[in-house]
């Protein structure tokens, strides 16, 4: 038992397991007795905050700040270290983006108020997708889960760019230069070969308040620490490992399934959904459910026809197209972008919701069933090595 909970600790697929049951567990208590005392305790103020904002605003810079870190990490040493190591996630990235804001904008094109709405199907969620891989076992190839893995990891980097760009409101410029003044000191501890994670993070917290007061989302801070925190040739003294290893778990089996229990949470019923721009959720879902698998498979079946990149190894064609569509699970982030979308309107973020949830739930299933099917003569025979 205690190797089990060690293994499941270690697995970020693991985590993605815990998000699925949380994003579970606030569904049914959003459609039970117990809805008005969940809604309640979520809106009740703790200091300058309420429950849910303490959720959003500052416990998910933790999340911010492990992305950055891994980000960095494989940039630096990792999958995505050298540019044949990009290119094909790279470029199935950018289909699995473009494609989905499309599809979202053909079918909001005649409302302006739902147009900002546009990046929130173009995320996947890398700890829910591949908690659904982790369920498949064996029949995935570990190749086609470092894809997914390297694919999702870019697709983060864009969603950050994305919140940092066009989810910014009543820019402050004098917080905003504090705000870059303590980058800069946390650069300065980096050039100076400070390895000790206490000053950074001690900075790192002074950086959330000078970003929270700047107008500039302030869960990016995580992002703009992550970017200093030095990086040694052996990795188990780096900083940057210590601190990714350290927070993993928190993140992963606590601070993400809180963020999905406090989001997740829509009432389905009739009464519920009044006022819902439904064009929201239509097209949302469609994005991540149709757009997601369009542009990401094809992206990567054009890169791999015409040469630019090898495939996956050990994986098919259709395994690939599989896990295109698990792509289409958008949950964490695209939730936190949907927020971010449509501050201050209760009823298009409940649209959010249900678009997210049922485009992420759809592609998991047939992700997950494509996945599941029995391999061809001809694909098990080039699984065996054996002559065709």
């Amino acid at each position: 038992m205690k190797r089990f909970v060690h293994s499941l600790l270690e697995s970020e697929s693991g985590s993605g397991l815990v998000l699925i049951g949380a994003a579970a567990l606030a569904l049914v208590i959003a459609n039970s007795p117990l809805a008005p005392a969940y809604f309640t305790a979520l809106e009740s103020y703790a200091g300058p905050l309420s429950l849910l904002h303490w959720i959003n605003d500052a416990a998910m810079a933790l999340f911010f700040l492990l992305i950055g870190l891994e980000i960095k990490r494989e940039f630096i040493g990792g999958e995505l270290s050298t540019w044949p190591q990009r290119l094909l996630p790279g470029l199935a990235a950018i289909g699995g983006m473009v494609i989905p804001a499309v599809i979202y904008l053909s079918l909001n094109a005649p409302y302006p108020q739902n147009i900002s709405g546009w990046a929130v199907p173009t995320a996947t969620d890398i700890a829910f997708a591949l908690g659904v891989l982790s369920l498949l076992g064996s029949r995935v190839p570990p190749s086609l889960k470092i894809f997914l893995t390297a694919l999702a990891i870019i697709d983060d980097l864009g969603a950050v760019a994305i919140i940092a760009l066009l989810y910014t409101a009543g820019l402050q410029p004098l917080w905003l230069a504090l705000a870059a003044v303590a980058v800069a000191l946390s650069w300065a501890l980096n050039r100076a070969g400070v390895t000790r994670l206490l000053p950074y993070l001690v900075l790192g917290l002074l950086l959330w308040f000078l970003v929270f007061r700047s107008g500039v989302h302030a869960t990016l801070a995580g992002v703009m620490l992550a970017l200093t925190i030095p990086v040694r040739q052996d990795q188990a003294a780096s900083p940057l490992h210590r601190l990714e290893h350290f927070l993993q778990p928190w993140v992963g089996f606590l601070i993400v399934p809180l963020f999905g229990f406090a989001n997740a949470g829509v009432a389905l019923n009739v009464g519920s959904l009044h006022g819902v721009a439904m064009e929201i959720p239509l097209g949302i879902a469609a994005g991540l459910f149709l757009g997601k698998q369009i542009g990401v498979f094809s992206m990567t079946w054009a890169a791999i026809r015409l040469g630019w990149a090898s495939p996956p190894e050990g994986a098919s064609t259709r395994q690939i197209y599989g896990v295109s569509v698990l792509c289409g699970i958008g949950f964490t982030m695209s939730l936190f972008i949907g927020l971010l979308a449509f501050p201050g309107a209760p009823a298009l973020q409940e649209g959010v919701k249900l678009g997210v949830l049922a485009g992420s739930v759809a592609s998991a299933i047939l992700g997950a069933g494509i996945l599941l099917l029995r391999r061809s003569r001809a694909e098990r025979i080039a699984a065996a090595g054996e002559p065709s």
